[in-house]
């Protein structure tokens, strides 16, 4: 019976110890503690970027450029244009631009060509008349030498002074009948040239005219293929819209992606582009469909930093390949891109909360039986929520999330060597 008594006097000994260090402790101290388990698991770091889904590869839908140089017109603005996002096929209507600058080129050039014209007609008329005088000059040499000729014939009983008279009178009209010829085929020949510059006039002139007309005609613009239509973005990201401009060294108005190669473009900041490397595995979501998840690819990382719109802080571009396609995402969505810039397996990791530092060494407050030690740890590569420990802990400690009260001067546990 003693030794009964004895056992239960110890162990209600032990029962009333218990209790009062839970009470007295527990309840005034660790009720406000959170605790977590050391655990042992994947790690992944990420850099979460925002971004924009784009095709990679596109048709353009351009307006004229070459004959806008030609005819020396180098801004033109569109005058209408499809809603971004509809889908055309081949031969349909996408946009027209403004015709003001080539109409009045028309207006000018009609005016010219007849112009032209005119003076070919003039031309034309000068020269009828110019050599029908000369043939009929020609004509009375030619009759001239006829009656001097005959005149000779019939002088054979005249005086040979006489004869000597009418035969220089037919010599002199037959120096000049030859030289009227000579100076006919000079003036025909002088006419022909003209006319062939006045002619070339005019068919410059209706050229011109004829490259207005079509010019004129391209200044409506039709799809070349089937697609779904976006606009094109400026220099400043802007998008072209009616009433933009385009130029014959940036005729571009729309585009046509394909919608089976996408990508996402991004920016990552000055710190975290250096962790960025071409091929890394990424993480696509969309905005609009919060449910959707695409693996992607690290295609190009810019080499060179541009300033961000509004602030002065420097971003690189990114590039991301979407590894797979889906009916639902469309160019120009909002993009969360999750690059993945380490991976380790079967570690051990805390929270980052539960660590804390004096001077260089880290340490957590771990639970040891019913009391609590600060413990040194080594930590090794972290990403926004946890840390790899290296040393220090084991799996399934007990840490804490926050400071325990009272234990600032408690000793830090140095590592096992």
């Amino acid at each position: 019976m003693n030794k009964k008594k004895i056992a239960i006097i110890l162990f209600s000994s032990i029962l009333i110890i218990y209790s009062g260090y839970y009470f007295f402790f527990s309840s005034s101290d660790e009720s406000s503690l959170l605790t977590t388990k050391v655990k042992r698991e994947n790690f992944t770091s990420k850099i979460i970027t925002s971004g924009e889904a784009q095709s990679n590869s596109l048709k353009k839908i351009t307006g004229p450029s070459t004959q806008l140089t030609k005819n020396n017109i180098y801004n033109v603005k569109i005058q209408s244009l499809v809603p971004e996002g509809t889908f055309v096929k081949k031969g349909d209507f996408v946009g027209k631009l403004d015709p003001s600058a080539v109409n009045q080129q028309i207006s000018d050039g009609r005016l010219n060509l007849e112009s032209a014209i005119s003076r070919f007609t003039q031309q034309k008329l000068d020269t009828t008349l110019s050599l029908k005088q000369e043939r009929t000059s020609i004509k009375d040499l030619e009759f001239s030498f006829s009656e001097a000729s005959l005149e000779l014939k019939q002088s054979i009983y005249e005086p040979p002074s006489t004869i000597k008279k009418l035969e220089n009178k037919l010599k002199k009209i037959t120096r000049d009948l030859k030289e009227k010829k000579e100076n006919y085929l000079i003036k025909k020949r002088q006419a022909n040239a003209k006319m062939i510059m006045v002619g070339n006039e005019v068919s410059k002139r209706r050229n011109k005219l004829d490259g207005l007309m079509e010019l004129l005609k391209s200044f409506t613009i039709y799809s070349d293929s089937n697609g779904m239509l976006t606009y094109v973005k400026e220099w400043n990201g802007n998008k072209k819209k009616v009433g933009s401009t385009i130029t014959p060294w940036n005729p571009s108005i729309a585009n046509l992606p394909d919608l089976s190669k996408m990508e996402s473009k991004t920016y990552a900041n000055e710190v975290d582009i250096r962790k960025v490397k071409k091929g890394l595995k990424v993480e696509v979501g969309f905005d609009a469909f919060p449910e959707l998840k695409i693996p992607g690819v690290v295609t190009s990382v810019a080499n060179v930093g541009e300033r961000k719109r509004g602030s002065d802080i420097k971003v690189f571009q990114v590039l991301v390949k979407l590894e797979s396609t889906n009916k639902n995402i469309k160019p120009g969505m909002t993009t969360s891109n999750a690059i993945i810039t380490n991976e380790k397996k079967d570690v051990l990791t805390i929270p980052l909360e539960t660590i804390f530092s004096k001077d260089t060494i880290s340490y957590v407050y771990k639970k040891a039986g019913f009391s609590i030690s600060k413990q040194q740890i080594e930590i090794g590569d972290t990403n926004n929520n946890i840390a790899i420990v290296k040393k220090g802990l084991n799996e399934n400690d007990i840490i804490f999330l926050n400071k325990p009260e009272g234990y600032e001067e408690v000793a830090i546990t140095s590592l096992k060597e």
